[in-house]
């Protein structure tokens, strides 16, 4: 079924359990459109006009087509909502990890980029002012904050290492964006005033593509970001690299 319906590889501990509950609602509609298709062409030919001149104003009466088949689907979608989407919900929205022993980002959406902000070796994250926006500062990073001087700042691309719980802190410098990687199975909005934490745990290495899932105006078509996922090991390398040329500069 998960050929069948054409999903992206799996790349996060969590997207077997999404895919699980995508497959589950495929066949219960396949289920339904079949059983539908079925009664309908049964009712069309059982109550054809030339089978039945006249009219019968009392209809069915009989609850197996109704009632029961009903009720059954109703078990079957509050199965699905109470054993498997709330609890997969609760876990993403209300047990995010915590911050010791994993990755912990900033994203920044703005029309039409994303910037992702990295703590330095003292594992803070400085002050952002919209004052401070200016053409090379696209963000408004206080640099002079003690806390912000060593802060790594990219734009559109996000580099994370494998296996190790990643959170990232969602803001929006304008209009409403959505944080989006299938590959993840996450999607989270970025709503202007409010800094909303998404997490997951990459667990295949590779280069991923971020998008908008939010119409933002008219460049939304191309607010692509890149995700690399890379082991321990390089995701360190990345960090010196990125922190020599921060103190070069």
């Amino acid at each position: 079924m998960l050929e069948l319906l054409g999903l992206p590889p799996q790349a996060s501990a969590h997207a077997a359990q999404i895919d699980d509950m995508i497959v589950m609602l495929h066949w219960l509609m396949l289920v339904l459109f079949v059983g539908w298709s079925i009664f309908f062409i049964y009712t069309l030919i059982r109550f054809r006009a030339s089978a039945n001149p006249k009219a019968d104003y009392v209809g069915v009466k009989s609850h197996t087509t109704t009632n029961y088949l009903d009720v059954a689907v109703v078990i079957v979608e509050a199965v699905i909502l109470l054993g498997f989407a709330i609890p997969a919900w609760a876990v993403r929205v209300n047990a995010v990890p915590p911050e010791d022993g994993a990755t912990v980002i900033h994203v920044i959406a703005k029309q039409f980029e994303w910037h992702s902000v990295y703590p330095g070796p003292d594992g803070r994250f400085g002050r952002r002012d919209a004052s401070l926006i200016t053409s090379t500062n696209a963000i408004g990073l206080d640099r002079s904050d003690p806390n912000g001087a060593d802060d790594i700042h990219t734009i559109n691309q996000v580099n994370l290492p494998v296996d190790i719980p990643v959170i990232a802190y969602l803001t929006t410098m304008d209009v409403i964006h959505s944080f989006g990687i299938t590959s993840m199975r996450v999607k989270q909005d970025a709503i202007p005033g409010m800094e909303i934490p998404v997490w997951w745990e990459p667990t295949v290495v590779g280069a991923y593509e971020i998008n908008c899932s939010q119409l933002c105006g008219l460049g939304h078509y191309r607010m692509r970001g890149a995700l690399t996922i890379m082991s321990q090991t390089d995701y360190q390398s990345f960090l010196a690299e990125a922190g020599a040329q921060l103190a070069a500069d």
